[in-house]
C-alpha cells in the first residue's frame, strides 16, 4: 500500500464528489481487513505500527469521503483550493443577509422556547442545504468551477453549524 495516495486513490474511487458510497464502504471494509491491528499483534512492533498507522489513515480516509461535506472539503484541497471560511470576508451581500436572516429567526424561537418553530427551521435549513450541495456537485463534477465549489462549501459549512445550533436549542428547551 502507498501512503502518497489520496482518500480517493486509497479506495480505488474516482475523485469526485458523487461517488458510491456503498463502494467506498465495502472498499473501507475491505481495508481495514488487511490492515486491521489485530491482524499483526504476533509480528514485530514496526510492524504492529505500520498497521496502526494505515488503519488511522483509512479511518481517516474514510470519515473525510463519507460524508459530502468532508468530501467537497477534501476535493478543493485536492484542487489546491482553501476555502477559507474563517478569513474569507469575499462573502456575498445575500448570503451574508441569508445568515443574518436565519440566526434571528432561530434565535427568536429560542427565545420563546417554540419547540416548533425550531423543528420548522430545522427542516427548511435542510431543505436548502439539500439545494446548496447540488449547487456544490454541479460545481465540482460539471463545470469544474472550484471559485463557486468553494463558495457553496461555505454556505453548506454554515448551513451545517446552525444545523448543530438548532439541535443544540431543541435539546436544551427538551430538557
Amino acid at each position: 500500500m502507498d501512503f502518497t495516495h489520496n482518500h480517493f486513490q486509497l479506495f480505488g474511487l474516482a475523485p469526485a464528489f458523487r461517488i458510491d458510497v456503498d463502494a467506498l464502504e465495502k472498499s473501507y471494509r475491505e481495508l481495514q481487513g488487511r490492515v486491521h491491528p489485530d491482524r499483526y499483534a504476533h509480528l514485530p512492533d514496526t510492524e504492529k505500527r505500520l498497521s496502526m498507522q494505515w488503519a488511522t489513515r483509512a479511518n481517516e480516509a474514510f470519515q473525510a469521503l463519507k460524508k459530502p461535506l468532508s468530501r467537497a472539503i477534501y476535493l478543493l484541497e485536492l484542487a489546491g483550493v482553501d476555502v477559507a471560511h474563517q478569513s474569507n470576508t469575499a462573502m456575498s451581500p445575500a448570503f451574508l443577509m441569508e445568515q443574518m436572516e436565519w440566526r434571528e429567526a432561530v434565535e427568536e424561537a429560542e427565545q420563546a422556547r417554540d419547540t416548533d418553530e425550531l423543528e420548522a427551521l430545522r427542516h427548511r435549513l435542510m431543505a436548502h442545504g439539500k439545494d446548496v450541495q447540488a449547487e456544490a456537485e454541479r460545481a465540482l463534477d460539471d463545470s469544474h468551477d472550484l471559485v463557486a465549489a468553494a463558495d457553496a462549501v461555505r454556505r453548506l459549512m454554515f448551513i451545517e453549524k446552525l444545523r448543530h445550533d438548532i439541535e443544540d436549542a431543541l435539546e436544551t428547551l427538551e430538557s
